[in-house]
């Protein structure tokens, strides 16, 4: 199915680019969460009629996100959880809980937001996740896993 994609994708395209997709991911994900709609020849023109105000939006999202990544740069977070002896955690750090503590500390950030591609953290120490806040913005910050006996 092809589809015009009304915003950035990562690994998908630009703004206002026709491309095909499987049609459960355009049926299910892209056309219901606005992200595209169907490549008919009446959505490409109105498609270019809005171009201008839908490229507006989406620099102003970019700016608000290098605003965002800027603040967040560098930032270091601190979780607590109980661990054993050997510095192994009983439960798991995810994304869900650092995005709260990042709340807690005043940020505006959502859990898939955060990038963790070796998994939930088990183990007591530091690490560096990024966060991608934008297709085109990325930053770091410090995860300290504190444990408590």
């Amino acid at each position: 199915m092809e589809v015009i994609l009304m915003e950035k994708l990562p690994n998908l395209g630009a703004l206002g680019d026709v491309v095909k997709v499987k049609q459960g991911y355009a049926r299910n994900y892209l056309i219901p969460h606005g992200k595209a709609k169907r490549a008919t020849p009446e959505n490409v023109a109105a498609f270019e009629l809005r171009r201008a105000e839908l490229e507006k939006a989406q620099a102003d999202a970019l700016g608000k996100a290098q605003a965002r990544a800027e603040k967040l740069n560098g930032t270091t977070v601190q979780i607590t959880r109980k661990a054993g002896v050997d510095g192994r955690l009983f439960g798991s750090v995810t994304n869900a809980d650092i995005a709260e503590a990042l709340t807690a500390q005043g940020f505006e950030i959502a859990k898939a937001e955060i990038r963790m591609p070796t998994g939930p953290l088990k183990a007591i120490g530091d690490t560096h996740l990024v966060l991608a806040l934008h297709p085109d913005v990325v930053t770091t910050i410090t995860v300290s896993v504190l444990g408590e006996q």
